[in-house]
């Protein structure tokens, strides 16, 4: 699980400090010399995400096992650091980056406008080699400007995408490019300990998915 690299949100949340940014700055589109609707990486945040693509670099010539699926948040900050981390790698052929975009994989929604998204045809075009999951749609339905939505709604909401991964993705190695709070959502729902992502940090993590039969769900 990799979190995305810095943000023009991140930034300005330090600047405001975290409660101006909850209470006024997060529901506004930008302030006088930025705009963080759906926000981008800022250089730093670039630099972090090349950084990553270094350190898989080293990685491949020690046999470290290579994602062989990806999945990542329609977030722009997340699809740009999807792409400047893995798109240059030497990756073998039977393992090439080609990134599924998830709805369900995005941070969580509503009322901050970084979180919300941009148009399926503006992804299209921005990220032409990747794959978009079925029934995604062209406009943000999921957004709210007035509700956020809750840890218990994320939970469920990540489950769910777990489920659909384990029910259609037979690989093994996987890597999902996400958000600090979708992250901190899937740990919670694997049983893991918490772990706070700093932005461009990558965290490895093992499961161990069993399908239970009928009889079994119904104990």
């Amino acid at each position: 699980m990799g979190r995305h690299g810095q943000g023009i949100h991140n930034v300005a949340e330090d600047i405001y400090g975290k409660l101006a940014w909850d209470t006024c700055w997060s529901r506004l589109e930008g302030n006088d010399t930025d705009t963080w609707v759906d926000a981008h990486l800022t250089n730093l945040g670039i630099g972090q995400a090349q950084a990553a693509s270094a350190f898989w670099a080293s990685l491949i010539p020690q046999g470290t096992p290579l994602p062989e699926s990806y999945y990542v948040s329609p977030l722009d900050r997340c699809l740009a650091t999807a792409k400047h981390t893995f798109s240059r790698l030497p990756l073998p052929a039977d393992r090439p980056f080609k990134p599924t975009v998830k709805e369900m994989l995005r941070e969580c929604m509503g009322v901050h406008t970084c979180d919300r998204r941009s148009s399926l045809t503006c992804i299209r075009r921005t990220y032409p080699d990747y794959d978009i999951e079925d029934g995604f749609a062209e406009t943000d339905r999921l957004w709210d400007p007035e509700r956020r939505e809750t840890d218990t709604e994320m939970d469920l909401r990540l489950r769910g995408f777990l489920e659909d991964i384990f029910d259609h993705d037979k690989n093994t190695f996987i890597s999902f490019t996400s958000h600090s709070g979708a992250i901190a959502s899937l740990l919670r729902v694997l049983g893991h300990i918490p772990f706070r992502l700093v932005t461009g940090s990558v965290l490895p993590v093992l499961v161990k998915a069993e399908k239970l039969s009928q009889k079994q769900q119904g104990k």
